[in-house]
């Protein structure tokens, strides 16, 4: 593609056309760009000359960095561009026309990393509410199953002393029936011996 063509994808695609900002930053494209030297000799990178003739990138990030090759840049043209040998790194100026690969960079938005660390604060901030919740309806259900199965338990063991309660007020009733009986017959001795 030719330049122009590179810019328009790369805004396309959210971004421009790369900088260059350090000698780190040129190796690790170099060693990426390596990878598709076969294809292409080279990639169109985003510095370009504004009409004061001025160096710039695209970005608008500082030329603080450069890595011309031998006899670069040629001349003082206002319409040249510039790419990056797929081979060397080294950056060389061609007409803007010639085709040749491209490398965008997307600029970093910080607002989603924000935004996803607020989101992962209030996700464990509700997962620990849900899991509260939880912890209390299981205590509360082992609680109630405590609490029947104390009640069936007291309940039986209740039924049983009144049933034994009432075997005894039987047993203890015909008791005080047959003492009744003796008791009037001692009665009957006593009121006999006492007429003598």
């Amino acid at each position: 593609m030719s330049w122009a063509q590179s810019v328009t994808q790369c805004i396309q695609s959210g971004g421009v056309l790369t900088s260059v900002e350090d000698l780190d930053e040129s190796n690790f494209l170099t060693e990426h760009a390596d990878l598709y030297a076969s294809k292409t000799s080279g990639f169109w990178i985003g510095i370009y000359r504004n009409v004061n003739g001025e160096l710039l990138w695209q970005d608008s990030s500082a030329l603080d960095f450069v890595n011309w090759g031998d006899g670069q840049p040629s001349g003082d043209e206002l319409a040249f561009c510039v790419e990056l040998s797929a081979s060397t790194g080294n950056w060389s100026v061609l007409p803007c026309s010639s085709q040749k690969g491209f490398i965008c960079k997307k600029p970093k938005i910080t607002f989603y990393l924000f935004t996803d660390a607020k989101k992962d604060k209030a996700s464990g901030h509700l997962n620990m509410w849900i899991l509260l919740t939880l912890v209390l309806i299981i205590l509360l259900g082992v609680g109630f199953m405590i609490y029947f199965l104390f009640k069936i338990k007291t309940g039986s063991e209740t039924g049983r002393e009144v049933r034994w309660g009432s075997r005894q007020l039987q047993y203890g009733r015909a008791l005080t029936a047959g003492d009744n009986g003796s008791d009037a017959t001692n009665d009957k001795e006593k009121n006999e011996l006492s007429a003598v």
